[in-house]
């Protein structure tokens, strides 16, 4: 069959993107899915840095490949073995498919499949090879999902059923945005009740993280971030203070307003200065984590004494250290609830056909999470 997507046939091209288009809109031929494979009609696409890095280069793909992880749609079509899917049932899907068979999977850290990372890294499904091909020149897929698109084959091991009562510009976020910025906070560092919480880069994954912070019931939730509009935003969403990233006084601001630093920082901004603060502003004995995705040349450099003679904990955090099959229910329940306002993180919804400038818009850092609406 035929779908539009968006296209990247070469990494590092500058920008503005709306001038140099580094993204194309192609009709691809999609093939139909395999055993444990399914073919869904994506409805709806969240534009993601993850996404940017592979367009501004600092994250190397295979190219060309169809973009897009962070989606929502509904089943079209099942493959042999796909049990517990259905034509017709609306999925989120996620970026880390997990074999369920590697050492990680059967200790339940399915972030952390080797199957499925080694297929990321080739640009290929979790069964191997492609199902996108332009006049029979394969296309990569992008962490299994490939989500800039009108229809999508993917496995089954990188979806979860979801209920239908929700618009799928809400749910696409939930498949990136808020795994990785709530799990970090919920899974990933177990942050306590009464505790004291910094979050540094309130971009998507930034401000999940405070909602995060927020629902544990952190008593004091300090954001930070370069951006006037966006420590604004994250008072309104239940920061107890704000500091802005550039003042040179910042970590001395911040340890003195909490008295010695804080009981968990989270780095989210995929920046070496961003980590750095966050170190610097975590107190004895606390626990830095980290969600961000630098340049991977970036080398971040502490006091390794620190480690030792204050306890510090540094902790890394994929995909909010999730098990998708069970996170993404529950934390789809609480969003209907009322406990966990993801919608008002939400900016423009877009066509395709303008998705080069939505990533310019990402690039500036002054908007929310941008949906493509197919």
């Amino acid at each position: 069959m035929k779908t539009r997507a968006a296209v990247l046939y070469e990494s590092g091209v500058a920008g503005p993107y709306k001038e140099t288009e580094p993204l194309k809109i192609e009709h691809l031929d999609l093939k139909p899915p395999r055993r444990n494979e399914l073919l869904i009609r994506v409805r709806a696409a969240g534009l993601c840095h993850s996404d940017l890095s592979v367009i501004n280069g600092s994250r190397k793909r295979p190219t060309p490949m169809a973009l897009g992880h962070e989606a929502a749609g509904e089943v079209v079509e099942v493959g042999e073995g796909s049990d517990g899917f259905a034509v017709g049932d609306h999925v989120v899907c996620y970026f880390v498919p997990s074999c369920g068979e590697c050492l990680p999977c059967m200790e339940g850290r399915p972030a952390l499949c080797e199957s499925g990372a080694a297929a990321n890294n080739k640009g290929e499904m979790l069964a191997g090879d492609r199902r996108l091909t332009k006049d029979e020149d394969d296309i990569h897929h992008h962490l299994g999902v490939s989500g800039f698109a009108e229809y999508a084959v993917v496995s089954k091991h990188s979806a979860v059923k979801v209920d239908t009562d929700i618009p799928f510009h809400e749910l696409a976020v939930f498949g990136c945005a808020v795994i990785t910025g709530l799990g970090a906070v919920i899974n990933t560092a177990e942050v306590k009740p009464g505790s004291t919480v910094a979050v540094i880069g309130l971009g998507g994954i930034g401000m999940n993280t405070l909602l995060g912070a927020k629902l544990t019931g952190a008593r004091e939730i300090i954001a930070i971030d370069m951006n006037e509009e966006k420590l604004q935003h994250a008072q309104k969403l239940g920061a107890t203070a704000t500091f802005h990233a550039q003042n040179e006084n910042v970590v001395s601001n911040i340890r003195e307003y909490t008295d010695g630093g804080v009981d968990y920082a989270f780095e989210t901004a995929g920046a070496v200065p961003a980590m750095e603060t966050a170190y610097h502003v975590t107190r004895r004995g606390g626990m830095t984590i980290t969600s961000g995705l630098p340049d991977p040349q970036d080398q971040f450099s502490f006091p390794q004494v620190t480690l030792t003679s204050e306890e510090r904990t540094v902790k890394g955090s994929y995909l909010g250290s999730c098990v998708p099959a069970r996170d993404i229910p529950r934390f789809i329940s609480l969003y209907k609830q009322g406990r966990l306002p993801i919608d008002h993180l939400l900016g423009d919804r877009i066509s395709l056909n303008d998705i080069n400038e939505g990533f310019d818009r990402l690039a500036s850092g002054k908007v929310s999470r941008i949906i493509v609406e197919m």
